[in-house]
């Protein structure tokens, strides 16, 4: 079953990237709806990755590294990046999700987003997503690079 969990947040993974690519797409062509959506998909498939990720760990499923020596320092390089850059993207996109939540609340729809008493909220928002977009993006291809070698040169260790 935990082999399941794990193709299964991997696929959740996968969906949130792309969501994630398609809101910054909509956001640059000054589409706001489609970007609202599209963020709200992304960080819903991030947010079932997560319930996903910690049940398996919960059943004790856990892969580790068993391939070439000559690649074992890119991997742990590679890991340990995204560990850490994984802990930090989740304060990061909780700032950047509230102050939208907050922006769009005091402008009450979509199109008065500018309206002064909206738009400090929004340029918070701005100021947060700068950092979160590549850290999100940048944690998620490493998750996939660490899915595939993992299961290229992973063993399974029995917990």
């Amino acid at each position: 079953m935990a082999e399941t969990i794990n193709q299964w947040a991997v696929i959740t993974i996968v969906l949130s990237g792309v969501a994630l690519c398609f809101g910054v797409f909509f956001i640059r062509n000054h589409n706001r709806e489609a970007h609202m959506r599209a963020m709200i998909l992304a960080s819903s498939f991030a947010t079932i990755f997560l319930v996903l990720y910690l049940t398996r760990l919960g059943l004790g499923y856990e892969k580790r590294y068993a391939g070439p020596d000559t690649w074992r320092t890119a991997y742990y390089v590679l890991l340990i990046s995204h560990i850490i850059l994984a802990t930090l993207n989740l304060p990061l996109a909780l700032g950047a999700l509230w102050n939208a939540y907050k922006g769009l609340k005091a402008a009450k729809n979509l199109s008065n987003i500018d309206a002064p008493v909206a738009r400090g909220f929004f340029n918070k928002h701005r100021a947060w997503v700068r950092w979160t977009v590549p850290v999100w993006l940048y944690v998620a291809v490493t998750g996939w690079i660490i899915y595939l070698v993992l299961g290229q040169y992973g063993e399974v260790i029995k917990g």
